[in-house]
């Protein structure tokens, strides 16, 4: 393998893993409000959910979601409905400094492992990389693991980010206010998605 396809590799993998989506913005509410430490449980469920996505896709489940594509059309929905309700329990959070890390939601390791599941961008990634990085099998055990790496490195950033915004955001109004932005952001991005999919 050329070292080119390498670096394509890492960048393709950053590129998708870095970027702001469903996971990512729930991570940085989070750490925000709970820490990076209690929000690493999360952050490991979803990183090892989207591996074991993309190990599913590159060996058979892509045939079955093109063979069968009211499958994936039923994983749009139900991640839909999936976000929407992460984005309630961020506005309904209490955002009082003082009592945040009792009264915001705690993300556990299985919801972020199921949301990868639901998430339309996750599968969007997971088919788009094994379509460009599938030319041998030495090819596709490679990128996954280097995805797995820039997957947990990119969804910790945010956990970490979250954590250090939290010096900035050091009253219950500018609080308040950030988890109604990243409600919203998460509605928005999630309603994109959907709207791509069925167009």
């Amino acid at each position: 393998m050329s070292f080119t396809t390498i670096i394509l590799m890492l960048s393709f993998s950053l590129v998708m893993s870095i970027t702001p989506g469903p996971v990512n913005l729930m991570i940085i509410s989070s750490g925000i409000n709970n820490g990076f430490y209690k929000t690493f449980s999360f952050i490991s469920g979803a990183t090892i959910g989207f591996t074991t996505l993309l190990i599913l896709i590159s060996f058979g489940f892509n045939t079955i979601l093109k063979s069968y594509p009211i499958y994936l059309s039923i994983i749009e929905i139900l991640g839909f409905c999936y976000i929407m309700y992460l984005s309630y329990q961020i506005v309904k959070s209490n955002n009082n400094i003082k009592l945040q890390k009792k009264t915001f939601k705690t993300l556990y390791f299985y919801e972020g492992f199921l949301l990868q599941f639901l998430n339309p961008k996750a599968c969007l990634a997971s088919i788009s990389g094994v379509l460009m990085f599938s030319s041998s099998l030495e090819s596709l055990v490679i990128f996954i693991i280097i995805y797995f790496i820039v997957c947990y490195l990119s969804l910790s950033f945010w956990g970490i980010l979250g954590q250090k915004a939290t010096q900035y955001l050091n009253t219950n109004k500018k609080l308040k206010y950030f988890n109604f932005l990243m409600a919203g952001l998460l509605f928005l991005i999630s309603l994109y998605l959907f709207i791509t999919f069925i167009s």
